[in-house]
C-alpha cells in the first residue's frame, strides 16, 4: 500500500464473520462515522475526507466483502447487501463499539447502509448518491419488476471486457471501458481530474477488485425474457439487484435516523435513464429487441429515492437533502470541500 495521507492509519482485524482492512483516522474515544464505499472501490476512496475531518470524530472506513484487502469471502447475493451490512456490525463488534453510530454509504454502500438501519439503531445515515431502493435495473417507477425473474439485473448486466480488464491488472486509457477510463468518466464528472499521484493510488485500488461469479460481476441465470439473463445467486451485481435489494423498508423504522441525502446531478451511474442500465441501453439499441418502455422502460433510480424518502419524511423522518448541481456520481470528489462541510455538518446536527 502506498503512503497514507497525514493522520490516517491503516489496519486488519478479525471479526467473527470475516479479517477486515480498515482506514481510521481521529480519536479511538471520538464519535464513530462509519464509511462504507461502492461498487469496485474500498475505504481508500474516503481517506482524502480524513486529515480535515472534525478532531472528535472518529472515521471508520472499512473495504467490504470482495474488494480490497479484506478477506475473500463469497458474496450470497440472495441476502442483498445484507451480508455487507453484517460485516459492518461484526467489526464494529470487534472495535468494542456499542453505541448508535453514524453510517455513511456511497453508491452500493448506500444500500447497505440502509440495510443495516432497518435492522439496528443507528444515530444517523447519509447516502451519497446511493443505489435505487429498489435495487439497480428492471423495475417500474413503484419497484416492482419489469420481469418476473427481473431479467435484465444481476450478473449477466456486467461489461465482460471491463471485467476482464481489471482481472488483467490493465492499467492503460486506450479503451473505454478499461477501469481507469471508467473511473474517470463515471465516479465524477468527466472534466473533474484527481490529482496525479491519487488517481494513481485510486486506480490500485480498484483493481483490488474481486473478479468472476464471486465478485465482480457475478454469475447469472438464462431467461426467456429480454434481454436473455436474469440474476444468479453469487457476486455483487446479482447483490445490487432488485430480486434481492430493497431498501424502501425504511419507512418502517420505528425510531427514524436522521437521513442525509446527497446527489450529483452529472451522475450517469444513479439517474433517470442512466446508461449503466439496461432499460436506458435497450432505448439507445445498444442491446437490441428492447420490448419498449411500457414493459421495460429506463429505471427511475433519482424519482424512486425522492419518492421513499418523501415517504421516510412523511411518516415522521428527518431527510435533508443537498443537490450537488455539475458534480458527478462522487460529489466527495469532484466537490471535495462543499461535501465536507455539508457531510460533517449533518453528523455533528444528530450527534
Amino acid at each position: 500500500m502506498t503512503e497514507l495521507l497525514p493522520g490516517v492509519r491503516s489496519y486488519e482485524i478479525d471479526t467473527d464473520r470475516l479479517r477486515m482492512h480498515v482506514l481510521e483516522s481521529g480519536p479511538e474515544d471520538g464519535v464513530p462515522v462509519v464509511l462504507i464505499h461502492g461498487n469496485l472501490s474500498t475505504g481508500r476512496f474516503f481517506e482524502h475526507l480524513m486529515p480535515a475531518a472534525p478532531e472528535r470524530f472518529r472515521l471508520i472506513a472499512p473495504d467490504m466483502r470482495g474488494f480490497g484487502r479484506t478477506e475473500r469471502v463469497p458474496i450470497d447475493a440472495t441476502r442483498g447487501l445484507d451480508d455487507w451490512a453484517d460485516d459492518t456490525h461484526a467489526l464494529l463488534r470487534a472495535l468494542g463499539i456499542d453505541t448508535a453510530v453514524h453510517l455513511a454509504g456511497w453508491s452500493t454502500g448506500g444500500a447497505a447502509v440502509a440495510a443495516y438501519a432497518q435492522q439496528r439503531a443507528v444515530a444517523s445515515v447519509t447516502l451519497i448518491d446511493p443505489v435505487s431502493p429498489f435495487g439497480h435495473g428492471a423495475s417500474h417507477r413503484d419497484g416492482t419488476p419489469c420481469h418476473p425473474d427481473w431479467a435484465g439485473s444481476g450478473g449477466g448486466a456486467g461489461n465482460p471486457a471491463f471485467m476482464a480488464r481489471i482481472a488483467a491488472d490493465d492499467r492503460s486509457a486506450d479503451d473505454a471501458v478499461s477501469p481507469r477510463n471508467v473511473m474517470n468518466s463515471s465516479y465524477w464528472r468527466p472534466d473533474h481530474r484527481e490529482p496525479p499521484e491519487r488517481e494513481e493510488v485510486l486506480l490500485d485500488e480498484l483493481l483490488l477488485s474481486e473478479t468472476g461469479d464471486d465478485g465482480y460481476p457475478g454469475d447469472s441465470t438464462p431467461s426467456d425474457n429480454w434481454p436473455g439473463v436474469a440474476p444468479g445467486t453469487r457476486g455483487i451485481l446479482n447483490a445490487l439487484s432488485g430480486k434481492y435489494c430493497d431498501w424502501s423498508g425504511v419507512v418502517d423504522i420505528d425510531t427514524k435516523p436522521p437521513i442525509l441525502w446527497v446527489h450529483g446531478s452529472a451522475d450517469i451511474v444513479i439517474a433517470d435513464g442512466s446508461p449503466w442500465e439496461m432499460g436506458t441501453l435497450g432505448s439507445l439499441d445498444v442491446v437490441p429487441g428492447w420490448p419498449g418502455p411500457d414493459v421495460f422502460p429506463p429505471q427511475q433510480m433519482v424519482t424512486q429515492i425522492r419518492d421513499v424518502l418523501h415517504r421516510y419524511r412523511d411518516r415522521g423522518g428527518r431527510v435533508e437533502v443537498e443537490w450537488f448541481e455539475d458534480s458527478g456520481h462522487g460529489p466527495m470528489f469532484d466537490a471535495s470541500d462543499r461535501f465536507r462541510e455539508r457531510f460533517f455538518t449533518f453528523v455533528a446536527s444528530a450527534t
